[in-house]
């Protein structure tokens, strides 16, 4: 009988409870006309609510789990609890949004951009340096900077305490450790009563606007690949270097904290496969690695390949901390794709350097440059190459081939260039790296296209003289880098450097062997017994010769430009050595013939003097001066 009573009253109690349950749960009825969705639960300071709230949920869903009594009115009358559980689902909706938006960390980007470049290990670091210093690239910030920074409005800040570091990867606190624990209590119970996809669509919706926030901040924009491919490149280059930045920001601190937010609210409570975190990010994931892809298939040109060297490392140091992120088999598209994005990059770069070949083959004859100075493309070549040098470690992972029969030069190819057919001196070492050999090829190539040039001037001499500013300029540019020297070979660079002075010596031959020619004895002496043993008539005519001839080159070759003040020195010094005593012992053997006769100065019309100051005028590519000469004869 006591049992019985006791029984009774046990589900009285029982009866109490849930009916007060109820009770609670329909005071804070978020569907009802009543000012109850005016407040929010877990926005008071009072959080015995919050917490008497929660355990009327529980209570609830006991007594649909286990029924009371079947001699209990409530047992006919269980809809009421069903309906009061979704009463209280839909407000906990609602308290979980409210919450995930009210409480979010606001993040500084400018805070971002700092530890982005925190997050590279020392040599990558090391490396983007590098490269940003030659193209433009975004700098790294230096390792001692602080992490703390004003937020915007001031409301939060980033905090040393509120990152948590993994190698690469900068974790950071997107909500208070309080906001954390309700979410995930109210996720508990919203899981636990069915609700488990109404509460993930709620998190991911509430933090895709958070995500999207962040991607306008750092300038990632929603482009199609057919938008992305009709850029001009000026414009898609800025965005490539901003896109470099916000990948890193994206990956190693925007997604990993995504992901570690899932995980302290949702590990454990039943929801399969990571879909909150995945149905949060993989859209933005697949936008910001949309961008890189488009030009992974975009049209291949030589301008382009730093650019894409600097984002195929990019992503290649982001591949593991990608696979770190989006480990989850609901994720592992975005790694997939990252990863084929990658392959396409090198391929693109293999391709591009291959028509960098051939652009560099194909450029056509056209006009002369004028006073036989350093060709535009000359300069053009070996800038590149020398920045290709300075991409050597990811180039030397990607180019594995020298250049092979089938890619050099065949009969069509010299067609098209403009030339018969010939055999080129391609230098090949068993020590030189594949890379160093296609730079060796592009050089051989250049200076093929180079002789064609020249063969458009008509003067002889400065055929030469342009061969050999442009042949002084690739070993000049080939010297000045220990990285492309060591390429290249000081094999080849001596090759390089004996066709340079073949050039330098074949310009003198061509100009003044000539004029030296006038300077000669043979043909003066005569021989006679009303003669002083010299042929006046003769002398008379080789000094005007003579004087006819360094006129023209006089008046020919200051318009000729030797860039190079140091060549050029050199060069009026090699001349000045052969011209200048030549000169001296004609004058002196024959000066007395000529100043005997009538009119000398028609004859004798440079001291030597006036010769070592005319020479200063040769290869300035400009007027003569009209130097004020002694004449030998006043």
């Amino acid at each position: 009988m006591e049992g019985s009573v006791g029984s009774a009253s046990s589900a009285d109690l029982a009866e109490a409870d849930l009916e007060a349950a109820e009770k609670l749960i329909l005071r804070w009825d978020s569907t009802a006309s009543s000012g109850g969705e005016e407040r929010m639960l877990f926005d008071t300071g009072e959080r015995s609510e919050a917490e008497r709230y929660l355990r009327a949920v529980d209570e609830i869903r006991r007594s649909i789990k286990e029924p009371v009594g079947a001699g209990s009115p409530r047992r006919s009358s269980s809809s009421s609890s069903e309906n009061a559980i979704q009463i209280a689902m839909a407000r906990l909706e609602d308290e979980f949004r409210n919450l995930l938006l009210s409480r979010a960390t606001e993040i500084e980007v400018e805070a971002l951009v700092d530890l982005s470049s925190l997050s590279m290990n020392s040599a990558s670091a090391e490396e983007i340096g590098d490269l940003s210093d030659v193209e433009g690239s975004v700098n790294a910030s230096h390792e001692g900077e602080s992490f703390a920074s004003d937020s915007v409005g001031g409301s939060s800040t980033i905090r040393r305490s509120s990152i948590r570091s993994m190698k690469s990867i900068r974790e950071m606190d997107l909500l208070p450790a309080d906001a954390v624990d309700d979410l995930r209590s109210i996720a508990e119970r919203m899981i636990d009563a069915g609700y488990g996809r109404e509460c993930v669509q709620v998190y991911a919706g509430s933090r895709k606007a958070a995500i999207d926030v962040c991607f306008r901040h750092l300038g990632v924009e929603k482009l199609s690949i057919g938008e992305v491919q009709r850029l001009e490149w000026d414009a898609l280059e800025a965005k490539i270097r901003r896109w470099i930045r916000a990948a890193r920001i994206c990956v190693r601190i925007v997604f990993a904290s995504e992901r570690r937010l899932c995980e302290r609210i949702f590990d454990g409570l039943g929801i399969a496969d990571d879909a909150p975190f995945t149905e949060t990010v993989k859209g933005a994931a697949i936008q910001l690695f949309g961008f890189a892809e488009a030009i992974s298939i975009g049209r291949r040109s030589p301008e382009k390949l730093f650019k894409i060297i600097d984002l195929h490392d990019t992503i290649s140091d982001l591949l593991p901390d990608v696979g770190l992120v989006f480990q989850s088999k609901s994720a592992e598209s975005i790694y997939t794709q990252a990863a084929e994005i990658l392959s396409r990059l090198a391929e693109a770069i293999r391709g591009i350097l291959s028509e960098f070949e051939n652009a560099v083959l194909r450029d056509p004859p056209k006009t002369p440059v004028p006073g036989g100075t350093i060709h535009p493309l000359t300069r053009y070549v070996m800038n590149y190459i020398n920045l290709i040098s300075d991409y050597k470690l990811t180039l030397t992972e990607l180019i594995l081939t020298r250049p092979s029969a089938s890619t050099r030069l065949s009969g069509d190819d010299f067609a098209a260039a403009g030339a018969a057919p010939l055999e080129l001196d391609f230098p090949e070492s068993e020590n030189q790296t594949p890379l160093g050999a296609h730079l060796s090829w592009i050089i051989v190539v250049l200076q093929h296209n180079l002789e064609n040039k020249a063969a458009l001037y008509r003067d002889n001499a400065l055929l030469h003289l342009f061969l050999m500013n442009n042949i002084h300029y690739i070993v000049h540019k080939v010297k000045g880098s220990s990285e492309l020297r060591e390429m290249i070979g000081d094999d080849y660079l001596r090759k390089l450097t004996g066709k340079f002075r073949i050039s330098a010596t074949s310009y003198q031959r061509a100009t003044w062997v000539k004029i030296l020619h006038c300077l000669r004895d043979e043909g003066i002496h005569v021989s006679g017994s009303f003669s002083s043993g010299v042929s006046k008539s003769t002398l008379r005519d080789r000094f005007k010769a003579f004087n006819a001839s360094f006129d023209e080159a006089h008046k020919t070759q200051a318009h000729w430009f030797v860039p190079d003040t140091q060549l050029r020195e050199e060069l009026r010094i090699s001349i000045s050595e052969k011209l200048l005593p030549a000169y001296r012992a004609f004058l002196g053997r024959f000066r007395q013939h000529i100043e005997s006769g009538r009119h000398p100065e028609l004859y004798i019309k440079y001291s030597v003097e006036d010769l070592e100051m005319a020479l200063s005028d040769f290869f300035e590519g400009c007027n003569p001066l009209q130097h004020n000469r002694r004449r030998s004869h006043s």
